[in-house]
């Protein structure tokens, strides 16, 4: 009688090692080139964790931000593994919706990981999210443009050096704008960029006791500055561009300098692509009074959530699409210029990748200067450098997004920019932290 239970219950341990092993991850994540090499080497994780199997659900920004919003909200079981950006991960972190990170394998190698993405990942030093990619900004320039006209662009640059810059380098006449900004609305658009503008000018979006700031002088001088430079040295409609639509005016040659994304370097140096892939130079982010929160920081990350119905393997597979043996097999399959930057210090520790590319050390200064905890001249009570990671951001940005776009367009004036700003921020903020 003992052998049978002994043996049934052998069975029902096998059955459920079984049924442990066949797993299916649904994972979501975000439509771009760097997600779609992950998805093309996976195979590697399945094969050596045979009885995974991956499920990929894949979206643009704006739908994936929808669905996996929704999904957190509902508590259901509906991803393993959601595509997260350092928005998110801290302010999900805190409320519980994702599972904390603190088991890692020796082979991880933790601290290899960027320290401000790190920081900007984690709640209370708790990481919530491991990062697949990182980026910073930083200011693109011609050289040739500058040599022509007998300019230097400073090492350290401030707005008021691009302002004049600008003002010697725009030839509308030829094609030829000075500068290149963001205006289409968006939280993560126009209000992007602004807020690392406005950073720099002293300006914050809330002072110690969270009443929002948004009609501030410094507020108003930098909206006048940014209005005067894309009106007097940009291209026309700039309301409507965005990252993509200036990606080509520069590659085209039509932009002197451009102030924006890290992630824009490698494209930019890529004579397939761009016509000024051999006059192309890199500068800081400008600042003004202060240099903190001049670059910004932003990272898509992996996590897993609190609800997620096979957390163990999750975390394996974040951990695996995150290393620093992923990174190699990116670079051996498709080759360095490949990689997943901004994550890893290693990654910039290798000379394969600085060869191919000569703006690595600009992008990990810009990221490792990035300060998420003091993102303006004075104390501020949030995180984030170019958003304010709280509940309702979202919402605030987009509003505050609309209303600078139309203040481009000449449809609203400066004062009714920045009372309607300054009204919207506090009306959102008071319904979605009360």
């Amino acid at each position: 009688m003992r052998s049978k239970l002994t043996d049934a219950a052998l069975l029902l341990i096998l059955a459920a090692g079984a049924a442990r092993a066949d797993t299916t991850l649904t994972i979501a994540t975000i439509a771009n080139g760097d997600m779609t090499i992950m998805q093309q080497l996976s195979g590697t994780f399945e094969q050596a964790h045979p009885g995974i199997h991956l499920r990929w659900q894949v979206m643009d920004d704006a739908e994936l931000r929808k669905q996996v919003l929704a999904a957190m909200n509902s508590g259901q079981p509906t991803f393993d593994v959601i595509t997260v950006g350092t928005y998110e991960a801290p302010l999900w972190g805190k409320r519980g919706w994702l599972t904390p990170l603190d088991a890692l394998p020796a082979d991880y190698q933790v601290d290899d990981l960027l320290k401000p993405v790190r920081k900007a990942l984690s709640w209370q030093d708790k990481l919530y999210a491991l990062p697949f990619y990182g980026e910073s900004s930083m200011t693109y320039y011609r050289k040739d443009l500058f040599a022509a006209r007998g300019l230097t662009m400073p090492e350290e640059i401030n707005w008021s050096d691009i302002k004049r810059l600008a003002a010697k380098l725009t030839d509308k006449a030829n094609g030829v704008y000075g500068l290149c900004l963001r205006g289409r609305p968006g939280w993560g658009d126009n209000v992007a960029f602004v807020t690392t503008m406005a950073n720099g000018y002293g300006a914050q979006w809330f002072d110690l006791d969270w009443k929002p700031t948004l009609d501030s002088p410094e507020w108003r001088e930098v909206l006048s500055d940014y209005v005067q430079m894309v009106h007097d040295y940009g291209p026309p409609d700039s309301a409507e561009n965005s990252f993509g639509q200036i990606l080509k005016l520069f590659a085209e040659g039509k932009c002197a300098m451009w102030v924006d994304s890290t992630v824009a370097a490698g494209l930019l140096i890529n004579p397939q692509i761009s016509r000024v892939a051999d006059k192309i130079d890199f500068a800081p982010a400008p600042g003004e009074l202060t240099r903190n929160g001049s670059n910004w920081l932003w990272s898509w990350a992996l996590a897993v959530p609190a609800s997620a119905a096979n957390k163990a393997a999750a975390q394996e597979f974040i951990s695996w699409a995150t290393s620093p043996a992923y990174i190699q097999q990116v670079a051996q399959t498709v080759g360095w210029g490949a990689v997943p930057p901004g994550s890893r210090y290693s990654t910039y520790q290798q000379a394969s990748y600085q060869r191919l590319a000569p703006y690595a050390k600009r992008v990990q200064a810009a990221m490792e200067s990035a300060t998420v905890e003091q993102p303006t001249l004075g104390p501020v009570p949030y995180q984030g450098v170019q958003y304010v990671s709280i509940p309702g951001f979202d919402q605030m940005g987009n509003a505050v997004g609309e209303n600078i776009a139309a203040l481009l367009q000449g449809k609203l004036t400066l004062d009714e920019t920045l009372q309607r700003n300054q009204q919207a921020v506090t009306e959102i903020y008071a319904k979605t932290n009360p």
